[in-house]
């Protein structure tokens, strides 16, 4: 059968230049702990990037990284605002709050998966109680979101404006942070700390890493006691310069952004062919590499007869179901043209 595997950008494996990366970092002593020389690399490559001064922690996973910059930004008091549908809320088990001490997620309403300033008015009452609720201390912004949407620039200023107004800080779930880039076509610096953001998880294993994160700090006086934390929890790499050569692999020649552009063609390729599908329904804007699709369900069982994977983001009903479908920098180009005629029968 043809390869139709859309089920997420974590089914594809490692990017050649990653992987090479990788072993040439393995020969020969270094020091540990982030102590060696990709490490320090890395730290000014993203100052680069990013054109700002900032402090950068290589870790291995996103739910660390969110979980962890979170629970530095909030004391165990806390409450942090996030979408009711964001991946710290709905798929992390619960990582901030028990790395944060007690810290509290607290749900956010908003269209396409945001949270917007009335959203985060609408969700603050509860917790203007004093002693008696949690302290608002955190805002969480998912990049692109869980629902494929981007927030752009003036988006997220307008909600930094009014998490600091209410003496917040600003956090960034940047899993798809480079899909979210390639489609507003910006600078980094504009979607991160010159909109307000302090601290941003910054993803590279959706898009080609064998499993390298970095939370960024933009503001070194946020970083607190971060690295006591990363420690304490276990996330403190011994051999930290396997996630650096890869982050630093990953950032060389735009290479990051080139794996992200070819799976945001993708998505788009996919979602105009879907919608000249009778039946079909695309149930988000396609901005990033992921699309939510209505189908009928007999049709969705069609595709999958003939090879195609794709995550059923809801249960089926009244015979129709919404599916979730990503691509990535690895997906074969002819898996959409393939779908799409499975779905044509």
């Amino acid at each position: 059968m043809p390869t139709m595997n859309f089920m997420s950008d974590n089914a594809y494996g490692a990017a050649p230049e990653l992987v090479a990366a990788l072993a040439a970092a393995a020969s020969g002593p270094v020091g540990s702990y982030g102590a060696d020389p990709h490490t320090g690399k890395l730290s000014a490559r993203l100052a680069e990037i990013f054109e700002h001064d900032l402090v950068a922690f290589p870790i291995s996973t996103g739910t660390a990284a969110n979980a962890l910059s979170l629970a530095t930004l909030c004391p165990p008091h806390g409450a942090v605002f996030c979408h009711a549908e964001s991946h710290i809320m709905t798929d992390e088990c619960g990582a901030a709050e028990f790395l944060g001490g007690g810290l509290r997620l607290a749900a956010v309403s908003g269209p396409h998966g945001k949270v917007t300033p009335a959203g985060l008015a609408a969700a603050l009452p509860p917790y203007r109680r004093g002693v008696h609720s949690s302290l608002p201390s955190a805002v969480s912004l998912t990049q692109a979101t869980e629902y494929g949407t981007v927030y752009r620039p003036e988006e997220i200023a307008a909600v930094a404006e009014a998490a600091k107004e209410q003496g917040m800080a600003v956090q960034m779930d940047g899993a798809r942070f480079a899909n979210a880039l390639c489609h507003l076509n910006c600078r980094p610096a504009d979607i991160t700390w010159k909109a307000g953001v302090d601290v941003l998880s910054f993803g590279a294993t959706k898009n080609g890493a064998l499993g390298a994160e970095v939370v960024v700090f933009f503001d070194a006086a946020r970083v607190k006691d971060f690295e006591y934390r990363r420690k304490r929890s276990g996330h403190l790499l011994s051999k930290m310069r396997f996630i650096s050569a890869q982050l630093n692999a990953y950032l060389e020649d735009d290479l990051w952004l080139r794996h992200a552009r070819r799976a945001n063609a993708l998505a788009a390729e996919l979602a105009a062919g879907l919608a000249t599908l009778p039946g079909v329904a695309l149930a988000q804007p396609v901005e990033a590499n992921e699309l939510f699709v209505s189908f009928p369900v007999e049709l969705a069982e069609r595709a999958r007869a003939q090879g195609a994977a794709f995550y059923n983001w809801e249960e089926p009903a009244n015979g129709r179901v919404l599916a979730r479908l990503v691509t990535s920098f690895a997906t074969p180009a002819e898996a959409g043209p393939n779908l799409l005629a499975a779905l044509r029968g």
